[in-house]
């Protein structure tokens, strides 16, 4: 099934591709307030055969302050929780009272600890992760002659899917310590959410795989008897290499290789250890996105995928939904609301005010000199002339009333947008509990809102649906 299949374009579910899941659809409206199952978070952090919560998702729909806010809630219910994040932005240090975070794990200072719980965090250094991993399982010769080899500091750096990778390995090495019992993972921020989960296995097929061993065959061959055995394909492969990728880079490739060469059985084995540790029971992806379509589409295609892959899901965060205290009040009654009152305001601007000998306020007196009526204090003064903040362009109160009627009438179109979006996305797969997080006005900075986050999530109730008539 293509992304497109999964999230159609017309409104409707209709004609989309069956969903490859077969649980049958949830009694309910499906609405955007009435979602086909209702996610339950409390339950979920507070078992304890849950020790991984993975938050996945494409990037920008909130992965990095849902994760924290799940951190934070599940360490003020009792658990011993520890939050890996892999966001650059460094909003998770800031949000949580640390000044930085760094690849070690840091205590959560101001967290409620009655209940016996804390929370630590951290952030991916993917470099200095591989850097351990080299010397963790290298002797310190050969570990210092990887590191300084030019190929490997690119490699570690920036190579396609290294990031991904050493989450991997970062989740893995955490998971070993049994320090805590509770570990939460921002994914990476990519281009699609399934690279965390396709990234991994590739590097570690790289690393494992021909063209590294080809690389290393004139290493490992040795003496000159190998190296005729090998000479006439080797020096027409290398010849050929040389011209792809420049003669300094081969060399150091083939350093590199050589220095490496018992450990690249390690990189494919761990990578395969931790993904069946994402299959496992005790772990639980929760897949994050925003009322959009390109969001939902992405990660309507990676429950599909997680699915195939038998890794289990616990459902879907919906972040930054919108609402309306006032939303039985429709689009389209709105709009005509606001053109009455744009029309009578309109016509009372342009009436006469005509001769009038007294004013029927009392205090009032018409001005003969310009025929406008005219209000004055007991000394004689006008108060409009008084007040510096009254002119002729001051609106009137019927031009306020309908512009905040045409603003809530952009409100609404948004709402009913998303609720059509959500709708698709349910009707495809009714079976994935669906917890909302309402729009905030403002970015979080503090546990304060992270704990309100949290509260959000755990407070999911089923309501009737006030959007399904939002433009009406």
């Amino acid at each position: 099934m293509t992304a497109d299949a999964s999230l159609p374009d017309d409104g409707t579910a209709g004609d989309a591709a069956p969903s490859r899941n077969t649980a049958p659809p949830a009694s309910g409206h499906g609405a955007l307030h009435s979602p086909a199952a209702l996610l339950e978070v409390d339950p979920l952090l507070d078992d304890p055969g849950t020790r991984i919560v993975v938050c996945c998702g494409s990037g920008g729909v909130g992965k990095t302050t849902t994760a924290a806010a799940l951190g934070v809630r599940a360490a003020e219910r009792g658990r011993k929780a520890v939050v890996l994040t892999i966001d650059p932005a460094r909003r998770l240090a800031q949000s949580m009272g640390i000044s930085e975070l760094d690849n070690v794990p840091r205590r959560v200072k101001g967290i409620d600890d009655s209940a016996g719980g804390e929370l630590h965090a951290m952030m991916l250094d993917m470099k200095r992760t591989f850097d351990e991993i080299v010397e963790a399982h290298a002797d310190a010769e050969r570990a210092r002659a990887i590191l300084e080899n030019p190929f490997y500091q690119s490699l570690s750096a920036g190579f396609a899917g290294t990031q991904e990778y050493m989450a991997m390995e970062k989740l893995g090495q955490l998971r070993s310590r049994d320090a805590w019992d509770l570990i939460i993972v921002d994914t990476p921020p990519s281009r699609s959410a399934l690279d965390f989960l396709d990234a991994p296995k590739r590097l570690g097929s790289f690393l494992d795989g021909k063209f590294i061993r080809v690389l290393m065959a004139p290493a490992k061959a040795g003496g000159r008897a190998g190296m005729k055995f090998l000479n006439v394909g080797m020096s027409m492969m290398t010849g050929t290499l040389s011209k792809i990728m420049g003669g300094q880079l081969l060399r150091d490739v083939q350093t590199f290789a050589a220095a490496m060469d018992t450990m690249f059985g390690g990189f494919r084995t761990r990578a395969d250890a931790t993904y069946r540790l994402l299959q496992a029971p005790g772990t639980a992806f929760l897949v994050v996105a925003a009322p959009e379509r390109d969001a939902l589409r992405e990660a309507a295609y990676f429950v599909e995928r997680l699915a195939a892959e038998q890794m289990p899901l616990a459902g879907l965060v919906l972040n930054r939904v919108h609402g309306s205290g006032a939303a039985q009040l429709g689009a389209e009654r709105a709009l005509a609301a606001a053109e009455a009152l744009t029309d009578r305001d309109r016509a009372a601007a342009e009436e006469p005010s005509g001769d009038r000998s007294e004013n029927l306020d009392g205090d009032g007196i018409v001005d003969l000199a310009d025929g406008k009526a005219d209000s004055r204090t007991a000394d004689g003064h006008s108060p409009a002339a008084a007040d510096p903040r009254t002119t002729d362009d001051t609106p009137s109160a019927a031009r306020l009333a309908a512009g905040l009627l045409r603003l809530h009438a952009e409100r609404m179109h948004v709402l009913a947008r998303e609720r059509r979006t959500r709708d698709r996305f349910t009707a495809l797969h009714p079976e994935v509990p669906v917890a909302e997080i309402a729009a905030l006005a403002g970015d979080v900075h503090d546990l304060a809102g992270l704990r309100a986050i949290g509260d959000r999530l755990a407070s999911q109730e089923r309501t009737d649906d006030d959007t399904r008539h939002a433009e009406d």
